[in-house]
């Protein structure tokens, strides 16, 4: 699924590859506990930085992935401004880190599988395409969806099972 802002599928055999080290991140989340979320930020074909959930482990209802990877990208370049990256994402981002995502002036954002529940990117809303906002991105959703989604759902029916 693309959410266009009037430009083309941009998806490539690399949005899988990325996606897979996001799922790596994930896997990091559930690890420690933390609900299996995991963000890379990439520019150039070079991850500038990882990120997976962190609510639990910090103490810190900030500390999304998406968060965790922008902060973690903006202090490896010395810049807040992450202009040119994409910011890979196991589930689309909430309305938090769908505005993180604009202010950190990202390019475009892929995400795994839809969020029903908290979606910003298209799903219950579009912050990052709204033509209101001073910066917009290109969305590519739905990459590795059914394992992005897999990773959620273990997690899930391990705490109740």
């Amino acid at each position: 699924m693309h959410v266009g802002g009037g430009g083309h599928e941009t998806r490539s055999q690399d949005d899988e590859t990325w996606m897979r080290a996001a799922l790596e991140e994930a896997r990091a989340a559930a690890a420690l506990g933390e609900i299996p979320i995991g963000a890379v930020v990439v520019k150039d074909g070079q991850v500038l930085a990882r990120g997976h959930n962190l609510r639990e482990t910090e103490r810190d209802p900030t500390a999304h992935a998406e968060v965790v990877a922008i902060r973690r990208a903006a202090s490896s370049i010395g810049a807040w401004r992450l202009t040119g990256t994409t910011l890979y994402v196991t589930i689309e981002p909430c309305p938090m880190c769908a505005g993180a995502l604009v202010l950190a002036r990202i390019e475009r954002l892929v995400y795994g599988a839809a969020d029903p529940k908290a979606g910003a990117c298209g799903t219950l809303y579009n912050l990052v395409q709204d033509p209101r906002l001073n910066h917009r991105l290109a969305v590519s959703g739905g990459v590795l969806e059914d394992e992005c989604r897999d990773v959620l759902r273990g997690f899930f029916r391990g705490l109740r099972g």
